[in-house]
Parts: structure tokens; sequence; C-alpha cells
């Protein structure tokens, strides 16, 4: 039988009535009365749902149930609970997760280079073999090129003869570089700050935004997370399950709609609501359409108008797994929006990831964070000593 709702005229009649002819037994009396603080109980072995919580509020079908459900759902994405606070990882275990994630890199960076120095004279045939294993671990010919020449300066300066002496050299010579680029991932005092993120398709740019809002609730911020591409469904739903994952506070625009209006809607929302951050998703585009570019350019400027100073981060997304093709999406990206730093991803998975001193020596755009894995709290920020040594440390070396 069809469930009907009752209103609330007929509440006390209908209930009257329902209790004179149904004859409940023992067992759902006792289960009724321990659920008396709930909304209403469904007695599923009648064709009626009989309201009990001291007459105060209607039953209501399921099309109402549903409404409320709902209602409860945006309620939890707008006013979402703070996440557990979990302490920070000891720094040896970060490191040893590092270390670990470059483990392909160094593979086929390092350990090449370990069995190269291992001759007896520094000659043309070990320059000839040093410049061919870093450009295979994806350094990119300008940047091997301005590592040799340093390097064999100093060596001949110093009047160097041991080739092992290369190896010290070029981490020095690397962490120089490293330094040079890196840039802080501290938010400033602005409120809202405002994040604005690309990438092409694929790289991780959703799961790096959930990362980044999980990173500032675990900092206390009030987070909001606002979807601007307005094309692909999936990836906009996706991103929500992010955003109640972490619990952020979510908006998203109808499908088809201007990404630059969400992203202006998304500025009001976040000054109205005294959101602290507010991460701005953009679709994923090729960074050789020059029509998505334009449409990147045009959401920035709008965000600029409606807040000054802002976005106060422009941050692209990089798959480290790409080498060389990374610094090229950088260089278009960088053109087109004023890039202010970079997220590398993936570093975990690859044997290129020796394009990040590529990246940071040819575009001195500051490398702000580095995935490293699928855990929260694998993206961290990117601190130029502790690549480096989780890159050069042997199996041999403690890990500290």
């Amino acid at each position: 039988m069809q469930e009907q709702a009752l209103t609330p005229s007929k509440e006390l009649e209908e209930t009257e009535i329902t209790q004179q002819e149904v004859a409940l037994d023992q067992a759902v009396v006792e289960e009724v009365t321990k659920k008396q603080t709930k909304d209403f109980v469904a007695i599923t072995d009648t064709q009626e749902i009989v309201h009990i919580e001291e007459i105060e509020k209607s039953v209501v079908d399921n099309v109402q149930q549903s409404q409320v459900i709902s209602e409860q759902v945006v309620e939890e994405i707008v006013k979402a609970p703070e996440p557990v606070q979990q302490p920070d990882a000891p720094a040896e275990s970060f490191f040893s997760r590092l270390r670990l994630g470059l483990s392909k890199t160094r593979a086929g960076f390092i350990d090449k280079l370990d069995a190269l120095i291992s001759r007896n004279e520094i000659n043309d045939e070990v320059w000839e073999e040093f410049e061919e294993t870093l450009i295979l671990a994806d350094l990119g010919v300008t940047t091997t090129m301005k590592l040799r020449e340093d390097i064999e300066n100093e060596i001949e300066r110093k009047s160097i003869t041991d080739p092992h002496e290369i190896k010290n050299i070029l981490k020095s010579k690397i962490l120089e570089i490293l330094k040079k680029s890196e840039g802080s991932a501290a938010i400033s005092n602005n409120k809202p700050f405002i994040m604005m993120i690309a990438g092409v398709n694929g790289v991780g740019k959703t799961t790096t935004i959930g990362k980044l809002a999980y990173k500032f609730k675990c900092e206390n911020k009030k987070v909001m997370v606002a979807a601007a591409d307005t094309f692909r469904a999936a990836a906009v739903d996706q991103l929500e399950v992010w955003a109640n994952r972490v619990g952020t506070e979510f908006i998203r625009g109808r499908s088809g709609a201007d990404p630059s209006a969400v992203a202006f809607d998304a500025v009001k929302a976040s000054v109205s609501r005294n959101c602290d951050v507010l991460i701005i998703d953009t679709a994923g585009r090729l960074h050789t359409r020059e029509n998505l570019m334009d449409e990147l350019k045009k959401m920035r400027k709008v965000v600029s108008r409606e807040l000054e100073g802002a976005p106060h981060e422009t941050i692209l997304v990089l798959d480290a797994t790409t080498g060389q093709n990374a610094v090229q999406q950088a260089k278009i990206f960088n053109e087109a929006i004023d890039l202010t730093g970079i997220a590398l991803t993936k570093l975990d998975g690859t044997a290129k990831g020796g394009v990040i001193i590529s990246i940071a020596n040819e575009l001195n755009i500051p490398v702000k964070y580095i995935g490293i894995g699928e855990r929260l709290e694998d993206l961290r920020e990117f601190n130029a000593e502790e690549f480096v040594e989780a890159l050069f440390v042997s199996e041999s070396e403690t890990i500290h």
C-alpha cells in the first residue's frame, strides 16, 4: 500500500484512529519507546507511518523524507564539521616516504652517476656519459649543460682529480638551483586568500585541490572550494566528493555556465561567508589551445576586479611523469596567467623527477608543493634541502 502523508490539521485525529485500529505488539512498543527523541518511526508491518513524537510534527511521505535528507546534505556541505586533527607526522617519516617516492628517479640518475664516478680519472668520456645521464633523468639539455660547465669550472679551479668529487659538486649545484626557486607556501593575511588552480587534464589537479583544502583545514582555516569547470560534470562531482571528505564549503555552477561567472560568484560567497581561503578549480585544458588559455586570462581578470590583489596565488599543477613536456606546459601557462607557483605531482611514480631541477633553472617559477603519494598528507610544501638529501642519499646511509 502506498504511504500517505498526514497533514498537520488531521494529525491528532489520524493518530487516534490508527492507535485504535492497529494493535502494536510489545516489541514494537518497546522500540518506539527507545526512539521517542526521533522525528518519526517507520512501522514496516503496517501499511502506514505512525507519528509518535509528542504529536509535534507531521509525518512526511517518501518525497518529503528525501527533501529533508537533501536539506541535511546541503547543510553538511555549508557547515561541515571540522576534520579530525592529526598530529604532524615525524620528520623522519616524511623523509622516508620522500626518499621512497624518489627511488625510481634515483635509480635512473644517482645510481648511474655512482657507476660513472667509479672511474679512475676525469676525462672526456666521463663528461659525455655525465651529460647523457642527466638528460635521461629529464634535467633537460639547457640545465645539463649549465651544470656540466659549472662543475668543470670548479674542478679546474680547485685542481680536483678524483671523479667522486663530481657527485658532491653536482649535489651542491642542484641545491643552489632549487633554493633560488624555493617559494613560501604560507598564505598571507588577505581574507579571503584566493588561489586559482590550473593544469591540463590528468595531472592530478582535483586531488591536489582536495589535499590543499585538507592542509588549510588542519591549520584551522575556513575553506571554500569552487568548481569553475562547467563543462565536465564528472570532474565537478569528483571535486564535490573531495570537499565533503575534507569538510569544506563547496560552490558549483550550472552546466555550460561561463566559468568566469562561477569564479565571480565564488569570490562574493567567500567574502560574505567570511572564509579564510577560497580555492578555485579551473577546467583542465591543453596549453596549446589559445581560446582556452584566453578563458583563463578572463577568469583571472574577473577575480582581480572583484577583489583587489586577487588571486593571491595562481598555481599550475604539473605531472612529473611527463618529463620535459611539463616544462613546456609551464612556459605557456606562465605567459597566459603569470604563475606564482607550481605543484609537482606523482613524483613517487616516475624516473623523471629530475624535471623539477629543469623547471627551477629555466623558468624561475617557485616550486611550492610536491606530491609523493595518495595520502592526504602526501602533498607537502617543497623544501629544497630535504628534496636533495632524499635524492642523493644512498641505501647504506642513515635516513634522518
